[in-house]
Order: C-alpha cells, then structure tokens, then sequence
C-alpha cells in the first residue's frame, strides 16, 4: 500500500521464533514454528453475520435499531444473497470436515462499543469482548476453542494503549482455554481518529463428527434453558449511544436502578461479554443438549429461530429471570417497544440451550450463584418466536 505505512508487530511468546528466523520481512504476529494447513477447497458448512454500524439520525418517538442506523432486515437480505453464492453459509460458526472431526470458526469485532471504550479510557476488558463474539459462536456446535488470532488497526500506534487492549485478549484466551496463536497490528497514518483503533478476531475450533450440535434432533416440547449475560454484552450499541445521549447522563454518572447497587452508566455499558464456553461444554459433556444459540444482533426474536428444524418454534417466558437495570434505563429513556428491545439486545439471556425434558431438570439443579440458569421457555410447533 502506497499510502498506508503498515506496521506488524509479532506478540508471539519469545520461544516462537529467534534472530536468525526473523528476518526484517518476517514481521507479522504469530508462533512462526505452526505449520500452515492445507485444506480442501470445500467446507461443510459456513457462517456469516452482518454487522451494520453508523451514526444515522432516529426519528419517531420512540427510539429504533434502524433508526440509529442498524437495519438488521437489510443484513438478513445479504446473508441470504451471499448464501445464494456460497451455499452452507448462516450458522453460528463455520463448519469444516477434518479427519473425524470438524474444524468451526467464527470470525467478529466488537462494533460501536469501541466508542464507549475511546470515551471511558476502558481497554483492558474489550479483548474479552472480541474473543466472546467468536468463541460464543463456535461452542455452538459443540466444539472447544482452539486458538484465536487479532487484527488491531490503527492511525498512529500507541503501545502502552495497545498492550492493554491485548491484555483483553489473553484474558478472554485464558477464559476460553485456546491460545493465543499470533494476529496483526495495522498502523494506517490518516485512517482512525486520533486515539481511536478498530479490531477483529478470528477463532477456530473442533468437534467429533459425531458430536456435533446441529439441532436436527429438536422436537416440540424441548426446553429451552437461558445462561445469564453481564449486560448489553457487543450488540445494540449504535442505540445504546443514541439513548446515552437523549438521557442527559455521562458516563460517570450513576446508572439508575432501584435494587440497591451503584454502577456508573459507562461501567454498565463496558460490561465484558460473559464467555460461555466452559459452562456450555461442562453442561453439554452430561448429555441432552440439541441446539445452542448465542444472543447477539438480532437478539431473541433472530436468533433462537436459527437452531430450529422446519416448522418449529419458540415460547419465551418472559417473567422467568430478572431483565437487568441497563436494560430498563435503554427501553424507559428510549420509549422502545418490547419487539424492538428483543430483537436488538439479549436482554439479560446471552446463550440459550435447547434440550431434552429428561436433562433440562439436572441442567438447572446444578446450576448456582454466578452459574445459574434459567428455564425460560419450550419449543413449539409453528415459526419465530413467541412471547408470553
């Protein structure tokens, strides 16, 4: 690139490489002794998830997702004309035939939540959210994380601001037990505002053939059974931002609640993504699970749907966990209608499994403290989703 200086740092571990191996060309992040794989040109199964972020103007009285600038149908619509073009796309995570197992990889950012992190000087955690948005998405198969790769990119490289952001990194690697393999750091001189970076992950795992989760077993009368979210999670906030600004509030002001706690607004906001993947795996090793889905853009209304066979659906009970108080401030703030809250935000549910009646009763006994779980509905004859 002519115009763009790029700068690749390798973050590798000091044993990944020596002098003599790292030449002047050989900059770009990663363990330089793993073996590149080569695979067929065909795949299983993919994945795509449309991302719409910008600062649009919101009309109406009451706030909307498209009216802040995110149209989630248009998204729909390129999911559905890519997967013309590339047939197998639009599950939660790619799936690949490896041996006697599949290799599924999720790739994501964080999308406007970057703002929120410029704006409150909070770097450390929002790694943790680019690992969750990927790892969230493979364990939905069944498969446990491998390894993931970065890509920051930036105008002009900060390097006690980056290493906190990689920090992040490693701790959501740690959460999800995948390593680190390596990444990118991209300085494009004259691209970002000055502070600000964007980022993207990319991680991969594996699961037996056998094993797989692919929600073709689902039958009427499963249940479905919500893991609790820290908040609003690496969604919706394009109309998050739109709401802080109509409030009045800063970010450092106290978010109100009536529950007795005190979180500043931007505390509640940088929440980190929960990542599941350890409680998903450890439920799933008991048996009984047939689908997972992960709440992200499109939340309940979108994405339950998407595990389903033909012909079924689900019924949402909705007073079975406690919504928690951001969402409330983003809804009375905002004036949004309950359709357009559960379709934007997850609503305090950040992982919904589908499984049998048999193992539903033991999934939630066992489940306590900060690993509680929720029944929060059943599956139902009919489409979408239904709320009651």
């Amino acid at each position: 690139m002519a115009a763009d200086r790029l700068l690749y740092l390798l973050r590798a571990a000091p044993a990944a490489a020596s002098p003599a191996s790292a030449g002047p060309s050989s900059r770009r992040r990663g363990a330089l002794q793993s073996q590149r794989l080569r695979l067929p040109a065909t795949a299983a199964a993919g994945t795509r998830r449309a991302g719409v972020a910008c600062s649009c103007g919101v009309g109406g009285e009451g706030m909307t997702y498209k009216g802040a600038g995110v149209d989630i149908d248009a998204g729909t619509e390129l999911v559905r004309r890519i997967a013309r073009m590339a047939p197998g796309i639009g599950g939660f995570g790619g799936l690949f035939p490896w041996g006697d197992d599949y290799l599924v990889a999720g790739t994501d950012g964080v999308g406007t939540k970057l703002k929120l992190a410029f704006e409150t000087g909070i770097h450390d955690t929002i790694g943790i959210d680019l690992v969750a948005m990927s790892v969230n998405d493979i364990v939905t198969s069944g498969a446990k994380p491998l390894f993931f790769l970065d890509y920051f990119a930036t105008s002009k490289l900060d390097v006690d601001l980056a290493e906190k952001v990689i920090k992040g990194i490693v701790d959501g690697c740690k959460q999800s037990d995948c390593a680190l393999l390596g990444g990118e750091t991209a300085e494009m001189p004259g691209f970002y505002a000055e502070g600000e970076y964007d980022l993207s992950g990319f991680a991969v795992g594996a699961v037996k053939k056998d094993k797989v989760i692919d929600g073709k077993s689902i039958v009427e009368g499963d249940i479905l059974i919500g893991l609790p979210s820290s908040g609003v999670h690496s969604n919706g906030f394009s109309l998050a931002r739109r709401v802080l600004e109509k409030s009045g509030l800063s970010l450092n002001d106290q978010l109100p609640r009536n529950d007795g706690m005190t979180t500043t607004v931007g505390e509640a906001l940088m929440a980190p993504t929960v990542i599941y993947v350890k409680k998903v795996l450890e439920i799933i090793s008991k048996g009984g699970v047939k689908g997972l889905a992960h709440i992200t853009g499109g939340g309940f209304t979108d994405n339950i749907p998407r595990v389903f066979p033909s012909g079924l659906g689900a019924k949402i009970f909705t007073a079975t966990w406690e919504v928690p108080p951001v969402f409330k401030w983003i809804q009375q703030v905002g004036k949004i209608d309950d359709a357009e809250m559960r379709r934007t935000f997850n609503m305090g549910i950040g992982m919904v499994l589908v499984v049998s009646k048999e193992a539903a009763d033991g999934i939630l006994e066992s489940s306590h403290g900060p690993n509680h779980a929720y029944r929060i509905g059943e599956v139902i004859r009919g489409e979408g989703v239904e709320y009651i």
